[in-house]
């Protein structure tokens, strides 16, 4: 999305949280809206004061559209040197910028290695880690606005299924499964898409998807980003 805080709810930023209960201005983001009723909640995560317990955090720039790392291939992550790290500066970089949920290869890192944080920085227990995730099923359908930290200033309505399983390790590299409905379902697919080599605009179809790729090449072509 990406899906995907801003602690000023009415910023217009493209990472700010939108009430709405959309993916907006930023997929990494998933905005802060409530759950659908009856959505599984994730078991906690490592908590944000362990994985930022490092002083060597370090809030990374963005990889924006063009970039080729956002196209490359992502390396599966067999052991666990340097993910903690990724993960630290992951989870610091995603909300100052501010967002809900990040990519490895959207700083400049091509691992399989991505972060959604649908409480936009207010819960550390919220935190999911997703190292090399994987969908394995998808059910329904929804249609709402998709941006991404990466795409500025540009949102579409994409389609997502309405419920998603995707099977991803966390921190500590154990694997386990996380359910999502709703913007957690957005959030899920949105962030596999970006380690799997793709934008939320590669999700649209005919016209819609010229006229969106235009749109950014132009703004990208008059120094937007």
């Amino acid at each position: 999305m990406t899906l995907l805080t801003s602690l000023n709810p009415k910023s217009s930023q493209i990472d700010a949280p939108d009430r709405s209960g959309r993916l907006s201005e930023g997929a990494d983001r998933v905005s802060k809206g409530e759950d659908t009723p009856g959505e599984p909640v994730p078991a906690p995560e490592t908590s944000s004061a362990d994985l930022l317990g490092s002083a060597s955090v370090t809030i990374r720039d963005l990889v924006r559209w063009g970039d080729e790392r956002l196209l490359a291939p992502n390396e599966e992550v067999v052991e666990p040197d340097g993910l903690a790290g990724l993960l630290e500066d992951l989870i610091a970089t995603c909300h100052a910028a501010p967002g809900v949920g990040l990519a490895a290869p959207q700083i400049g890192v091509n691992r399989r290695v991505a972060i959604v944080d649908l409480s936009v920085g207010e819960d550390p227990s919220a935190i999911l880690v997703l190292v090399n995730p994987v969908v394995l099923a998808v059910e329904g359908e929804q249609k709402e606005e998709e941006g991404c930290l990466s795409v500025p200033d540009v949102s579409q309505r994409v389609v997502r299924p309405a419920r998603v399983v995707v099977r991803a390790a966390d921190a500590d590299l154990n694997v386990r499964e996380i359910e999502g409905t709703g913007l957690l379902a957005r959030a899920l697919c949105h962030e596999t898409d970006h380690l799997n080599g793709m934008l939320f605009v590669d999700r649209l179809r005919g016209l819609k998807k010229e006229l969106t790729r235009k749109k950014i090449e132009r703004r990208r072509a008059r120094g937007g980003w």
